[in-house]
């Protein structure tokens, strides 16, 4: 993974002082350390009137795939030969940006206190990219960087040369020129649109992400035409970060054309005080309903089924009476999202040892899920068709019997509350039916005494004196055999 930044001087603007900008001196090879590899900078050539200096980036492959997204590209846990054949250590993608940060971290800020009027002036820049990914080809290449001022040349790579009837590949060779930018501006560019171009990043886009992105596009991203385009892919399409980060661009585009302060423009709400509190979202209560009933049955191996994208599993994590979380899911979308947010990749070793991601079908018997202290069914039976309901009941309560099953579903009653659902429709499109407390309870009990087990019901979420709570939750205990001999 390559990139080489030049300039040209004159005697009394030598090109070498580049080395200045970027804090590293020409005649010196230097190696940084970082997460996946090592980075070089060294100089091919300096002198007054020309100076390039080069990054070159070692990944070590074993790194990448321990560190969790050598597994493909997106780190797609069934992707193993992604694992072993990718293009990671040779096309610059979000891994290369990291680097540049990290390597050239003044320079970026535009910080030189040796050659602070060479910083704040424009430079003849020329930057080379010879393996460049472009999701969207050399048309998108030119549509992101030629708004910022740079003359831009995209000869996409072959697939083959020597079969040039295979056509091109999603490489391009890249090289930038212009006179109008600073090393810092030029260097803002490259981190934000690089892993942009690629499409994918090889880390998980946390909140964070969105300071970041606002601080290395100030100046340029509130204008730029593919603002949409580079915000979402800088962020992964996550569109909860995406919309945050539009919002906030917004308000820096409305404050530059006022002239004013961001501050000013965004002043319509009063800051919250101190002793106003807004109530835990219900799917917060939820949560901790389920926590606090597996704390009371003393369960410490405890199985997420239908785990989804792992906010309970998560939660889990925090308390160390858990001593084994299992979530599973037949997604494994889902699942891939669950390893993201839990940062199995980045997990220490004894926090690693207590978590696992499994993929299988509820509606199916599994050993893999036998002799394990409680079991969570949180807003998974809804969805399943009636006519299976039985098949994961037995699977559950029949095959795997934990000593506690813990199960949340909707109360269709509370339904007439939510002021913006409309009558007689469910909450979730992919809901096959919501039962009234009535039903819940018939059903539990149902599945309590065919399979021996003791059941108590909870409210979750404020209940209403008319339609009863948000949430209803059952806690089935296993009944002991003299308890069993007894009834």
């Amino acid at each position: 993974m390559f990139l080489t930044i030049s300039t040209t001087g004159t005697a009394a603007n030598p090109a070498t002082d580049l080395g200045y900008l970027l804090h590293k001196h020409p005649d010196n090879a230097r190696a940084f350390s970082t997460s996946y590899g090592k980075a070089h900078v060294f100089y091919p050539e300096a002198d007054a009137e020309r100076c390039t200096a080069a990054l070159l980036l070692e990944i070590d492959p074993v790194a990448l795939v321990r560190r969790g997204k050598g597994k493909g590209r997106g780190g797609a846990p069934d992707a193993a030969l992604a694992q072993y054949v990718n293009d990671r250590p040779y096309a610059a993608s979000s891994l290369l940006a990291v680097a540049l940060s990290g390597v050239f971290s003044s320079a970026l800020r535009g910080v030189c206190n040796a050659r602070p009027e060479r910083a704040a002036a424009p430079l003849p820049l020329r930057i080379e990219v010879p393996a460049l990914p472009a999701r969207g080809g050399p048309e998108l290449v030119r549509r992101l960087f030629e708004p910022l001022g740079w003359t831009v040349t995209a000869d996409p790579v072959p697939l083959d040369t020597a079969f040039p009837e295979w056509g091109d590949s999603r490489y391009v060779r890249l090289l930038l020129e212009s006179d109008r930018l600073t090393l810092a501006e030029a260097l803002r560019h490259l981190y934000v649109l690089l892993p942009v171009l690629d499409d994918a990043k090889h880390y998980w886009v946390a909140a964070d992400e969105v300071d970041k992105l606002l601080r290395a596009g100030e100046g340029w991203l509130p204008e730029h035409p593919e603002q949409k385009l580079i915000t979402s892919r800088y962020l992964s399409r996550r569109w909860s970060l995406t919309r945050q980060a539009m919002e906030r661009l917004e308000l820096v585009r409305l404050a530059e054309a006022d002239d004013s302060e961001v501050e000013d423009i965004d002043n319509a709400v009063e800051a919250e005080t101190e002793t106003e509190q807004k109530p835990a979202p219900l799917a917060v209560q939820r949560r901790e309903a389920v926590t606090e009933a597996l704390r009371a049955a003393g369960a410490a191996r405890v199985l997420d089924l239908g785990c989804g994208q792992g906010q309970l599993v998560q939660a889990l994590l925090k308390d160390v009476r858990f001593t084994e979380i299992v979530g599973v899911d037949v997604s494994m979308r889902a699942l891939t999202i669950a390893a993201r947010r839990l940062k199995l990749d980045r997990m220490g070793e004894r926090q690693a040892s207590r978590v696992r991601l499994v993929q299988g079908s509820l509606a199916y018997t599994d050993n893999r899920l036998k002799g394990y202290d409680a079991a969570v069914l949180s807003e998974v039976v809804e969805h399943l068709d009636l006519p299976r309901l039985p098949a994961l009941e037995y699977a559950v309560f029949g095959h795997a019997r934990p000593r506690t099953v813990v199960v949340t579903t909707p109360n269709v009653e509370y339904n007439v509350r939510w002021e913006s659902l409309p009558a007689g429709h469910v909450r979730h499109g992919d809901h096959r039916f919501e039962w009234t407390r009535e039903e819940f309870r018939t059903w539990a009990a149902t599945v309590a005494e065919r399979h021996g087990y003791e059941v108590a019901y909870t409210p979750v979420g404020p209940e209403d004196p008319e339609v009863g709570p948000p949430t209803q939750m059952a806690t089935f205990t296993i009944r002991t055999e003299k308890e069993a001999k007894a009834a």
